[in-house]
């Protein structure tokens, strides 16, 4: 088929000596990667929270913008223009989130005479609102989700128009994304309280808490069209991304192309998203969401969900199959070239898929994992695996941003390569100090319906049994490595003690388990996992160990080098690394990461009783909402209070029926992980029935 070539500008554009980054972590690190490549210089902004971060240093300069909470750092708007023409920055990359998809910022930074590296005010205006996008989709004749999208936002207008659409509903924030803002309501007795924290969630994250509504879709796919276009009026997609894989509505895992798409339905969704991206007048890089209900049939429907006026989070997978630089497009097409390929040169080699890796806890509903990363290990990078992340080792993952640590994207010439590739990649990522999500994306990657990608929004909740499995018993070669390490640790240390001693051949600076009137000659240690305590004694013999474990004895050697260790156990020969943090030992090996704990018997006597009539708070945040009063008595699973962290709510509930006796904090303060909330009497079993 015959296709226009791109339209060429006659004059000579210059690029950009200068550019400002106005975002921090990964994304800013992935901009300044390209710019330097490109001879572009890079301005980086951080808030004190930042101030050693991984993006301050990888950029040419870096300035202050302000205390941590994002309004008042990455959220000013002036305070980056001024910095940006303080520096001698010509144009300002915005990233994704924060002001990215601002129009006013947008405006402000063309005003002062900068480029905004991304589409016109005017085109963010008219998708970045998810209500006005969709009525100028709805006018173009794009299909739209059935719902409402109007702009009255009277509460009693919004549960007439949620009960006229029918349940279960979606509410979504008009102004923003991520998951942020949303929520689904199965019954309309719970529409006013899911209204009321979806419009404080928004307004929180993007300034704006108008929502719209939309039919709920039990197993959609959610596949999304990568467009790009310039000032001339060329504009190509650069194919799709099937982004179905979520939690919480957040994208965990990305791929393109995606699985079972026909080049019919590619032509079809890639020419609607191109023309909607014309409709508008737009400029730069642009995803156009859709919902599928089966993206491998030419006759199901697709539903336009919103356009996003940003490079994704997801953009690597488009770069893996197209060889592509995005970010370059966007630089040059911001400098005002025109785009760099017609469409019918934009080719798909291969398939590639993204693991997002989060500090948060599934095993605790995906809650984010406030702290410092004490050890950071990823797998080697390669023209096939790659790893985009904005963290480093001793890095603290703040409650005031995104808790991503990395993105790590593997490629292959087919999709089961790709899946292999990543499988292999998520089994070697080694984090301590704070959750990950780890563990968790390789059993979903490894998961059968995963792997014949039989793939919708409902897969994790489908398989979650299989997902969030028991915890296995500990085998006797993990113990035997947690055993050996702490044989090295007391090795290393009676080494150092030996080197500052008067009499460093004295045998009490030796660790052999050679003991003076006695027949037992091995070191005890007692290990703890999932609430059972397993005994490990180990008898030395220069690099040979005896190990009793259970009533059996293991064979072992064992060679250290600081946290990593090449074992031989019983004649198996494998590589383990094991990392201590305080009393807690995590174990890396065969693929597998384990926690433990070395117990002091002593030391955590009475431990359990501490918060027994306790609330604590799962993570560390501000509280938004306190709904109980003291001496009010409350049902099992009531909502008690509401905390505000990395700008996502989580409502703290009742375990069981009580009357609470204590509230031990007020709206707007902060509180950290492990805190007292509210003190909860539980009532008699009887009561409770009555």
């Amino acid at each position: 088929m015959h296709r226009p070539a791109i339209r060429q500008r006659p004059e000579t554009t210059v690029m950009f000596d200068r550019i400002l980054i106005a975002n921090r972590g990964e994304i800013a690190c992935r901009v300044a990667r390209t710019a330097r490549r490109m001879g572009i210089r890079t301005v980086a902004v951080y808030s004190d929270a930042d101030a050693n971060a991984l993006h301050v240093s990888v950029c040419d300069e870096a300035r202050r913008l302000g205390p941590p909470p994002p309004r008042e750092s990455y959220l000013n708007g002036d305070a980056i223009i001024a910095i940006a023409k303080a520096t001698g920055a010509q144009a300002i990359h915005p990233g994704y989130g924060f002001l990215s998809e601002n129009e006013s910022f947008a405006a402000a930074v063309g005003a002062a005479g900068l480029t905004f590296i991304g589409p016109p005010p005017a085109a963010i205006r008219a998708m970045g609102s998810k209500s006005e996008s969709k009525r100028i989709m709805g006018k173009a004749g794009v299909p739209l989700v059935p719902g409402y999208h109007g702009g009255d936002q009277d509460e009693k207008r919004l549960a007439h128009e949620a009960g006229a659409i029918g349940y279960p509903v979606l509410i979504k924030a008009s102004a923003g994304g991520g998951g942020k803002g949303m929520r689904i309501v199965e019954r309309g007795d719970e529409f006013a309280s899911a209204l009321a924290s979806a419009r404080r969630e928004a307004k929180s994250s993007f300034g704006d808490d108008a929502v719209l509504l939309e039919r709920y879709l039990t197993a959609p796919r959610h596949i999304e069209m990568q467009i790009f276009a310039d000032a001339l009026g060329n504009c190509v997609h650069l194919f799709e991304r099937d982004c179905s894989v979520q939690r919480r509505h957040q994208k965990i895992l990305e791929e393109a192309p995606a699985p079972g798409m026909t080049n019919e339905r590619r032509h079809a969704m890639g020419s609607a998203a191109v023309a909607a991206a014309k409709a508008i007048g737009y400029a730069g890089a642009g995803t156009v969401e859709f919902i599928v209900e089966d993206a491998g049939n030419d006759r199901s429907a697709f539903y336009f969900m919103e356009m996003n006026t940003r490079l994704q989070v997801e953009h690597p997978v488009t770069e893996m199959i197209t060889g592509l630089d995005l970010v370059e497009w966007q630089l040059r097409i911001a400098a005002g070239e025109p785009l760099p390929l017609a469409q019918d040169k934009i080719e798909i080699h291969g398939h590639a898929i993204e693991a997002r890796i989060y500090a948060e806890d599934p095993e605790r509903g995906f809650l984010p994992s406030i702290g410092r990363i004490e050890h950071l290990r990823a797998p080697a990078a390669s023209p096939d695996v790659r790893i985009d992340t904005g963290v480093r080792a001793s890095d603290e993952i703040s409650r005031y941003y995104d808790p991503m640590i990395a993105k790590l994207i593997a490629h292959g010439d087919d999709r089961e390569s790709a899946r292999r590739r990543l499988a292999v990649a998520l089994s070697e990522y080694q984090i301590v100090g704070v959750a990950s999500n780890v563990s968790f994306l390789g059993r979903v990657v490894a998961h059968e319906a995963f792997a014949i990608a039989r793939i919708d929004t409902g897969l994790i909740a489908r398989h979650h049994d299989a997902l969030f499995p028991a915890a296995a018993p500990l085998s006797p070669a993990v113990l035997a490595v947690a055993a050996l390490a702490e044989v090295g640790a007391l090795r290393e240390a009676a080494l150092t003690r030996a080197k500052g001693s008067a009499d460093p051949w004295s045998p009490w600076q030796h660790i052999d388990t050679w003991w003076l009137n006695t027949d037992d000659h091995a070191l005890a240690f007692t290990f703890e996992s999932a609430g059972t305590q397993h005994p490990v004694r180990v008898r030395t013999a220069g690099r040979a160990y005896a190990v009793w474990i259970g009533g059996r004895t293991h064979a072992a050697t064992a060679e250290q080098r600081g946290s990593d260790l090449a074992l031989d156990i019983d004649g198996s020969r494998f590589a383990a690394t094991v990392v201590a943090v305080g009393e807690e030992r995590h174990v890396f090996c065969a693929g597998q990461s384990h926690r433990l704990r070395l117990v002091d018997p002593v030391a955590h006597a009475g431990e359990d009783e501490l918060h027994a009539d306790h609330l604590v708070a799962p993570m560390s945040g501000t509280v938004i909402s306190v709904l109980v009063r003291p001496g009010e008595a409350v049902a099992r699973g009531a909502p008690l209070l509401i905390l505000e962290a990395m700008k996502m709510e989580h409502t703290i509930v009742a375990p069981t029926a009580g009357t609470v006796s204590a509230i031990n904090f007020r709206v707007g303060d902060q509180v950290q992980e492990g805190a007292d909330l509210i003190d909860l009497d539980e009532m008699p079993p009887a009561e409770s029935a009555a």
